[in-house]
């Protein structure tokens, strides 16, 4: 396991994009300035202990807690450098990032894939569960427990 040193020097070292502010406790977190979200922490909580979290909430293949956030406590050099080089690239500006940050803007956000890969997102908005694909709105629902059937008979999973 990587210290909280070395964590911080390969954070400071790889990615000068990335801002450090002070927290609580001695932890530290990076913030993305140039986020297309208002999510802009990409690496939440760095603590002396070693433990830490990275933003996953837009990455496939990395367990993540409700929140988005993948845990690095055990993760080596090169583990780290890329999954935060990975969360820096789902949070910047490119096409796909552009529209969906219109759709969602400032919502809370779902995101549901199939396992082609295919990934809808789920949005509640003005009292409506909607359901996106890309820019098309697929279906809209008055509660969550209707687009969370919708989705699961559809054979979609959160990711």
């Amino acid at each position: 396991m990587l210290t909280f040193e070395e964590k911080q020097t390969l954070i400071e070292k790889n990615f000068p994009q990335l801002t450090k502010k002070d927290v609580s406790m001695k932890r530290v977190n990076y913030h993305f300035e140039d986020s297309a979200y208002e999510k802009s922490n990409v690496v939440y909580h760095l603590h002396p202990n070693g433990n830490g979290f990275v933003y996953g909430g837009l990455l496939k293949g990395y367990p993540t807690d409700d929140r988005g956030m993948i845990n690095i406590r055990e993760f080596s050099a090169e583990e780290l450098v890329k999954v935060i080089k990975e969360s820096i690239e789902s949070l910047s500006w490119n096409e796909k990032n552009t529209r969906e940050a219109a759709i969602v803007g400032e919502a809370q956000e779902e995101r549901w894939v199939n396992d082609e890969g295919h990934e809808l997102i789920l949005i509640e908005e003005d009292e409506w569960w909607n359901i996106y694909d890309g820019l098309n709105l697929e279906a809209a629902y008055g509660s969550y427990d209707e687009a969370e059937d919708y989705l699961l008979d559809e054979r979609f999973k959160r990711s």
